[in-house]
């Protein structure tokens, strides 16, 4: 990195300390501005932010761009406005009746300057969603986009400048030495969305500073079916959230376990299933592109490898050569692969689905719970026995019943993962209570009894008081 760049770095941190020091908690109405600044940034520039993630992708999905750039950050601040007054009330909690009259709340302070280093995949979200829920809770942001999506990161840097002073809200751009250099910066909070190797690396880098941090990583969240699952429903709802932004989300479905009696009746439903959502993938303007010609050819290996070892693969709307052009891939089926095969030891991130056959709903839980902890797991079960089971015998951030990426759509609902795939969690009120620090005030009365439990003690006072 640079000298001057990380000069810069630095300079932006200070002003953003110095200026957290000078007003260290924000009115009411001033964090609803910042907010609605964030919402008429994001409407007013909709066309732009659009075009700089397609350059960046090659080609991709406007209406996919809409849905999860765009109207889930205007939904979070929506809600965020809407409830922001109830969340930084204080919390009356309950005194021992050996206090009284003394009185306890919980206030929501703002803990000082937050970063945020952003993934690729969902450049816009992914970098402003988690800085809602900072700047709601009082505090300053600095953001680090990934280098992955350069336009994207040029642009948010561009509009975040014209619309708040860098001490409130700031971007910084850069390669992965800028990263590195921004992870060690002495933080109150650094929240962290992309690989889980990288994730490790910036949790080291914080620890020096005791930085603490929220993890957003990912990893191999499974769909399982049983007997009672609608094949051609399941179908399309796992097609949409396996090939959504051609699967390049970190809660994609990243394999299936179904009952293997009916993992080929399962196979043609997909088939059908993305043949009625993308006609002809290769020319359609709904089916994105993968990002960078490295990721193509590291999922072509991960194909190859299967087809080599005597997996049945299905590639669905054409070949390499059809898809190519376009910098896309064919959404692909591998059916029963063996475990260890890379597809399946190795977060997929693309446009592949492994089918994987088991006896039945155990074997499924068992197998679940071999392998690390997912992002999320999806089920589709009308059995109500199955979904205990579930919810009681397995572990993942979220838990999704007869559908798929939709729960990431709901502020209510904490987002985050569970051992490999992260910890900690946001969105919403969860949100705005990981960026704030939960104090403890406790308020005693100047005739409160709780003197006489002073020395000298007296043991028969105590002993009234069931404390002796």
């Amino acid at each position: 990195m640079e000298r001057s760049a990380d000069h810069a770095l630095k300079t932006l941190f200070a002003a953003q300390r110095q200026a957290y020091d000078a007003h260290p908690y924000p009115a009411l109405s001033v964090r609803l501005g910042q907010l609605a600044r964030l919402a008429q940034l994001t409407r007013r520039h909709a066309g732009e932010i659009e075009a700089a993630i397609a350059r960046d992708f090659g080609h991709r999905s406007r209406v996919e761009t809409r849905l999860a750039e765009l109207t889930t950050l205007q939904q979070a601040i929506r809600h965020a406005r809407r409830h922001l007054r109830r969340w930084m009330r204080p919390r009356r909690v309950r005194v021992g009746w050996r206090f009284w009259p003394a009185r306890a709340e919980i206030h929501s302070q703002p803990l000082g300057v937050v970063g945020i280093m952003a993934p690729w995949n969902y450049p816009w979200n992914l970098a402003l969603l988690p800085a809602v829920d900072a700047l709601a809770a009082g505090n300053r942001v600095m953001i680090k986009p990934s280098e992955h999506a350069p336009a994207t990161a040029e642009l948010l840097q561009s509009l975040v400048a014209r619309y708040f002073d860098p001490a409130e809200l700031g971007v910084v751009t850069g390669d992965a030495d800028a990263s590195r250099a921004f992870a060690a910066l002495p933080f109150d909070h650094l929240l962290f969305t992309g690989s889980s190797e990288t994730g490790s690396q910036v949790a080291q880098a914080a620890a020096a500073n005791l930085t603490p941090v929220t993890l957003e990583l990912g990893g191999k969240s499974p769909a399982i079916l049983d007997e009672t699952t609608d094949l051609d429903d399941a179908a399309r709802r796992i097609a949409f959230g396996k090939w959504f932004n051609a699967g390049q989300t970190c809660i994609a479905p990243d394999y299936v376990l179904l009952p293997q009696r009916r993992l080929n009746a399962f196979a043609e439903a997909l088939e059908r299933a993305v043949r009625q959502l993308y006609p002809d993938p290769a020319g359609n303007p709904d089916y994105s592109a993968l990002l960078g010609s490295a990721a193509r050819e590291r999922l072509i290996a991960l194909r190859r490898e299967a087809e080599q070892r005597g997996c049945r693969v299905i590639e669905i709307g054409g070949d390499d050569a059809t898809f190519a052009a376009g910098g896309k891939l064919a959404p692909t089926l591998i059916l029963d692969p063996q475990q260890s095969l890379r597809v399946m030891r190795e977060e997929i991130f693309g446009p592949l689905l492994p089918l994987v056959g088991v006896q039945d709903m155990d074997a499924a839980v068992n197998f679940v719970n071999a392998r690390p902890r997912p992002l999320a797991l999806y089920a589709f079960t009308d059995n109500p026995a199955h979904r205990r089971l579930l919810l009681t015998r397995t572990h993942s951030g979220g838990l999704v019943i007869n559908d798929t990426l939709w729960h990431i759509a709901q502020p209510a609902l904490p987002f985050g993962g569970i051992g490999t795939s992260g910890h900690g969690a946001y969105h919403g009120e969860h949100g705005f209570l990981t960026f704030s620090h939960q104090r403890s005030v406790f308020r005693q009365s100047r005739h409160s009894s709780v003197t006489r439990l002073h020395p000298p003690y007296r043991r028969w006072l105590l002993r009234l008081m069931g404390l002796f």
